[in-house]
């Protein structure tokens, strides 16, 4: 019988070159047809293998899960960085490859998130998610998140409305 091991833990420089393909996977999934495609392609080519690798080192907040030893997902968090919401601690980004969306791992890893959170003494959370990304929403909201309050981000004059989730 084998077993297979899931593991969230900090992220590593050596870990660069698999959130890379993460991002790259997630985000395809995740905004293509929702970013403009120009944009979209823009973003994801920014934040290669180096890129996360110097994140990594500068000491952002990066933790991944893994399973089996692939990394299947990644979040960023740190300070809240909305003045206008009392939260204090934000999750940046939560991102899980296609094949492994929809089974639980998104959950775990949102957890863990937001015990860092917590650990680091930081009361409240905010996310934010494009009010189009439909599967963002339904996950928030499903994890006891309460819509608050709303802003935009503009991609190549395409103005999109963003959602703030934040939890107590």
């Amino acid at each position: 019988m084998n077993t297979v091991t899931i593991d969230i833990r900090r992220a590593e420089p050596r870990d660069a070159k698999q959130i890379a393909e993460v991002h790259f996977e997630a985000w395809r999934g995740a905004y293509a047809g929702i970013i403009p495609h120009r944009t979209l392609t823009s973003m994801i080519n920014r934040r290669g293998p180096d890129w996360w690798a110097n994140a990594i080192r500068r000491a952002a907040t990066v933790l991944v899960i893994e399973i089996g030893g692939r990394i299947a997902g990644y979040a960023t968090l740190g300070r809240n960085r909305s003045k206008e919401l009392r939260q204090q601690g934000e999750i940046y980004e939560l991102y899980l490859r296609p094949e492994y969306q929809g089974i639980g791992l998104g959950s775990r890893l949102f957890a863990a998130a937001r015990k860092k959170l917590a650990d680091h003494g930081l009361k409240g959370l905010v996310v934010w998610a494009l009010e189009d990304n439909d599967n963002a929403l339904a996950f928030y909201a499903g994890a006891g998140g309460r819509d608050i309050a709303e802003g935009v981000e503009v991609f190549e004059n395409k103005a999109l409305k963003k959602v703030a989730f934040v939890w107590e």
